[in-house]
């Protein structure tokens, strides 16, 4: 093996006992105490052969992670500790492999988690099945079917906040190479009586509380609902909010769930307003009223939620009233219509909500297989898991209980048919000799329910069926005249003398001895909860809505479809069911997990021995250890035997080198164990009594302690010789390097001496002919000082007569001199940059200097202009230059002019050139285009503007029509004489021309631009240019205009305008043109 692999066994590190077949003694006490160790020890699994027990730990618990999942893959069932990863494991590979279709029975009572348990076997499966996309989105459907019948079938209870009341069977179903394909769910007995009644301390079914709180405001609006609890009389208030549960949160869960199991929106309305159906009828309530004949008959007291109810489901308020009030029984060729009194219409109702949440529940089952159902045709391979009510016994036990402890009988009788089938048939594989088994067959309580001519559901049946009066009564009185002498029947009224005077047995009640110990039932109610009645006024009426769903629910009120044969009652029903179901079981090969409830209370860490004692003796565990133990209590393969325990013979450790079975059989040779207590199959060794396996495990104990000190001598001897080798060999090491580092120690002593003494003699030359040095230098400096000295005496004596006269002026000249050379070098290093917008300058060092750094800063500001300027290009200059001429002409006098500064002046803003509309009045014009631009011209009757195109050219203003280009008017620019304008924000201008002039025969022109700014310093510098004299710029809110032969004043004043911030011109009179600027 290139790699080693190390296997470990259920019976290493094993707390308590693992599989209780091992248990020594085996009774009821060690039974629990092994239990409650394991369950201290988070140990909550625990095997009877292949039985796994498990016992809910209220709390989450780190075994179900990825990593678990691989550790019990492909892995032998008594390879690891007990799990349930390893029971879905033996169960799928037996599938896979061995082509065996299988079934996982999951019972126990309400609160042991079992719901849990067939979600963990699920996950499982689908975690270590095949992958790809087809695979991944069967294996979701098959997961997210759980949210969606949890919802609509599970309830808070006082066991339990998640308890199923239903019983659910999933066939799994998968294709030859272990991937699943889909699958198929049957339901059993749901507990609809809960719709309308719940015990104290329960709660509905869990969708109508998600729904009241996790519904949209719309939702709820439009399913007519309101979201506060106590607004229905089928919700019980004291349990409505579950600590721990959001309803909200499942809700949407739920909703996500039925998407993704293939549910369309519509379908999903219509199941909510089916449930919000459900809710309403709860509020319907009857009044009595007394008819002339003398009968009692009942109202609905207020017809608003009946109303209601019938817009939600389509059906006409009349027909529902009707059938709430009158029941009409058909016989042949008549019918009579009765009334219903107060009481009668309250069962009408209730049996309505019951019946129709029920079949929504069976719609549900039957829609999700038609998503989850298998695609394909070939043959396929089956793996079901039961999630079922287990034995259940209460302070009152009624047709329920009855119903669902009859089904417990029968899974108990083909779990004890399965078990003994089992054993025998590995027997016969194995080549072992079967021994006979006693244990208690429960086919005689099976026979007592079920037996068709004698049975107790035969004579419910039949006391059903019979006419006249039929009460629950007469039921009990037909119960003790027939099954009196019955040895698991008991009754006070029977004609057996024993129960006579038995106190605990009342009278109304009977008692069955069940597999799971005595059950006392309460009588009543047994014949209407079996009859289950919904009269036919009310499938008529459902079966008359205008929603489709509801209307597929009641196929028999269909008038064309009158069946007058009296409905199967619901025990024939389910026992039809439960006989299906066996049937379904008993050609699959099964695996069982038994839950247990370690406490009433749903708390972590608590283990009430009482209540786990009546759950071991009603699920039988301590009958199935027995059988289990009847022949052989273990067995195990060869291979992994020898593998165990070949250490305790010496022929075999540490290898042996023949079969497996050889070496097992020299193995119990030499440990003389008697050869009753074991037996040879073929691939297994059995052995009879786990004592002889515990003395196995006590010799295999002693001999690995013995087998561990042997290696602790002989490490313990290898690591002392192995310290000392290393530390001679360290010591030889170390005083090789000791002589090495004195000798090198030795040198570097002789080598520094040496450079010591060379050092002094360096030094002592060197400070000699320093000494030499510095004597020469004093000598030279002492002759230079005296030469200068004397040449300084005869200077002084030459120029002494010079001296007085002209000393001040020289040292101010040079003073002044040296200043003004360290300011230019100052300001050479401080100069600013050259943006010409740059405001800094270097502050003055000295008064004096204050109009030469004035005019320094000048000509430098105009240096840097000149350099800024000459960067510019032609077109440039241009643009600024205009732009100067605006500045000049409009700043701070036109309030339109600082909204111009930003925008660049272009001149053409209609490409007249590029334009084919315009190509006559292009020809018309040869000189260049200054501006082309379109302008409102202002009429001189009314004020209206007329749009134009403003034309300036060199030496000529046009003006030409918009739309057709044609010429409207030609002005040379030598009969302009002034350009008039409001200093506020508007574009209105006049140009005012030469009197007497052919341009001036109509007046002036009044015109409005949005580039007022741009055109007025165009027309002001093309008028310079041509004519030499400087245009007249006349800014004034109020400015004379020569309309012909009349001068009209225009007018500019502030007001509020209805279209905006445009200004508008009206006229007022012959001499006034008002202008209103915002």
């Amino acid at each position: 093996m290139a790699k080693m692999e190390v296997k470990t066994s259920l019976l290493d590190n094993m707390i308590g006992v693992g599989d209780m077949v091992l248990l020594e003694p085996l009774n009821e006490e060690t039974f629990i105490n092994n239990l409650k160790k394991r369950f201290d020890h988070n140990e909550i699994y625990t095997y009877i052969g292949s039985v796994v027990i498990s016992v809910n730990p209220y709390r989450s618990l780190p075994i179900y992670s990825p990593e678990k999942v691989e550790d019990y893959r492909n892995r032998n069932f008594y390879e690891l500790s007990p799990h349930i990863f390893a029971l879905s494991d033996e169960a799928y590979r037996s599938l896979r492999d061995q082509d065996k279709d299988q079934c996982i029975l999951i019972t126990g009572e309400s609160g042991a988690g079992k719901t849990e348990a067939s979600k963990l076997v699920m996950s499982y499966v689908a975690a270590v099945c095949g992958k790809g996309a087809e695979v991944n989105q069967v294996k979701e459907q098959l997961l997210q079917s759980n949210p969606v019948l949890e919802a609509f079938g599970n309830a808070k209870t006082v066991r339990n906040d998640n308890s199923s009341r239903f019983g659910k069977y999933m066939d799994i179903e998968f294709d030859f190479k272990g991937d699943p394909l889909g699958g198929v769910i049957s339901n059993y007995l749901l507990e609809k009586s809960r719709v309308v009644k719940q015990p104290r301390g329960e709660r509905n079914f869990h969708v109508f509380y998600q729904l009241l709180s996790g519904a949209s405001e719309e939702l709820l609006n439009k399913l007519k609902l309101e979201r506060d609890f106590s607004r229905y009389n089928y919700l019980s208030l004291d349990s409505a909010k579950v600590n721990g549960v959001d309803d909200a949160a499942n809700f949407r869960t739920v909703r996500n769930a039925m998407q993704i199991v293939g549910f369309m929106d519509h379908e999903a309305e219509s199941v909510l307003e089916v449930v919000a159906a459900v809710l309403k009828l709860g509020n319907i309530e009857f009044k009595p009223e007394s008819r002339v004949n003398g009968l009692d008959e009942s109202k609905i007291k207020d017809k608003n939620e009946l109303k209601e109810i019938c817009e939600l489901t389509g059906i006409d308020q009349s027909v529902l009233e009707r059938a709430f009030s009158f029941r009409t029984v058909e016989a042949k060729q008549e019918k009579v219509s009765t009334t219903l009194n107060v009481a009668q219409a309250y069962y009408a109702r209730d049996a309505l909500a019951k019946n129709l949440y029920s079949r929504l529940f069976s719609w549900l089952v039957n829609r999700i297989n038609e998503s989850i159902k298998a695609q394909t045709k070939v043959r396929k391979k089956v793996m079901g898991v039961l999630d079922i009510y287990g034995f259940e016994i209460f302070e009152d036990n009624s047709f329920e209980q009855f119903i669902i402890n009859y089904c417990n009988e029968k899974l108990q009788q083909i779990f004890i048919e399965l078990t003994l089938k089992e054993e025998q048939e590995e027997y016969i594989r194995e080549d072992i000799e079967w021994t006979h088994i006693d244990y208690f067959n429960n086919a005689i309580i099976c026979d007592l329910i079920e037996n068709n001519t004698n049975g107790i559901l035969a004579m419910l049946d039949e006391e059903c069926l019979r006419p006249g009066t039929v009460t629950d009564e007469t039921f009990l009185e037909k119960l003790n005249q027939i099954c009196a002498t019955h040895q698991h029947f008991e009754s006070r009224m029977s004609k057996c003398s024993r129960f006579l005077n038995d106190t605990s047995l009342p009278h109304s009640c009977f008692r069955i001895q069940h597999y799971a110990g005595k059950v006392l039932y309460q009588v009543e109610g047994f014949v209407d909860k079996n009859n289950d009645l919904l009269y036919r006024d009310l499938s008529q009426a459902m079966w008359k809505a205008g929603h489709a769903l509801i209307k597929s629910l009641f196929p028999e009120g269909n008038p064309a479809k009158i069946n007058l044969k009296r409905p199967p009652t619901a025990g024939s029903q389910f026992k039809a069911s439960v006989a299906t179901l066996m049937k379904n079981l008993q050609t699959k090969n099964p695996n069982y997990i038994r839950c247990i409830k370690p406490n009433d209370k749903k708390a972590a860490h608590i283990f009430n021995e009482a209540l786990v004692c009546h759950q071991i003796r009603y699920l039988g565990l301590l009958e199935n250890v027995r059988v289990r133990r009847a022949g052989y209590a273990f067995r195990q393969a060869y291979e992994p035997c020898l593998e165990r325990y070949k250490m305790l013979c010496k022929q075999t450790w540490p290898h042996w080198k023949g079969p497996a079975r050889a070496g097992v059989e020299v193995l119990f040779n030499e440990l003389e164990i008697p050869v009753e207590e074991y037996s040879f199959g073929r691939s297994k060794i059995f052995i009879r009594n786990p004592r002889t396996l515990f003395k196995l495990e006590d010799l295999r104990k002693q001999r690995l302690e013995d087998l561990a000190t042997l290696i602790q001598k002989i490490y313990r001897g290898w690591k002392c010789r192995t310290h000392f080798l290393l530390m001679r060999k360290s010591q030889i090491v170390i005083a090789a390097w000791y002589r090495r580092y004195a000798q090198q120690k030795r040198y570097q002593q002789i080598k520094s001496s040496a450079l010591i003494i060379q050092s002094y003699i360096r030094g002592w030359k060197a400070r000699k002919i320093l000494r030499e040095l510095k004597h020469q230098k004093r000598c030279e400096e002492a002759a230079t000082t005296i030469a200068a000295y004397w040449h300084g005496t005869q200077v002084r004596r030459e120029y002494r007569k010079f001296f007085r006269a002209n000393a001040g002026k020289k040292i101010y000249e040079f003073t002044i001199q040296r200043i003004m050379q360290k300011y230019f070098l100052e300001m050479k290093n401080k100069m600013p940059s050259l943006s010409p917008i740059d405001k800094n300058w270097p502050s003055r060092p000295y008064l004096f200097l204050d109009s030469t750094h004035k005019e320094l800063k000048r000509i430098f500001h105009l240096w840097r202009c000149k350099k800024y300027r000459d960067q510019f290009t032609d077109q440039q200059k241009l643009i600024y230059e205009e732009k100067l001429e605006a500045s000049e002409l409009f700043k701070d006098k036109k309030a339109l002019y600082p909204s111009s500064v930003g925008q660049p002046f272009q001149g053409a803003y209609l490409e007249i050139n590029k334009n084919p509309k315009y190509k006559k009045l292009q020809d018309a014009i040869e000189e260049k285009i200054i501006i082309a631009e379109v302008v409102n011209k202002i009429n001189r009757a009314n004020g209206k503007s007329t749009s134009r195109i403003f034309l300036l050219t060199n030496n000529n203003l046009l003006l030409a029509d918009q739309k057709s280009g044609q010429i409207k008017s030609e002005v040379p620019l030598v009969d302009v004489t002034k350009v008039s304008m409001s200093s506020q924000n508007d574009g209105f201008f006049a140009i005012h021309l030469k009197e007497g002039s052919e341009a001036a025969s109509k007046g002036d022109f009044l015109f409005s631009s949005d580039h007022l700014i741009e055109m007025a310093t165009k027309l002001y510098r093309t008028t310079l240019s041509q004519t030499k004299q400087k245009l007249n710029i006349e800014i004034s809110d109020e400015f004379l205009v020569q309309f012909r032969q009349d001068k009209v004043c225009v007018k500019f004043i502030q007001g509020n305008q209805k279209n905006g911030s445009v200004p508008t011109c009206k006229r007022k009179n012959n001499r006034l043109l008002e202008v209103a600027v915002p």
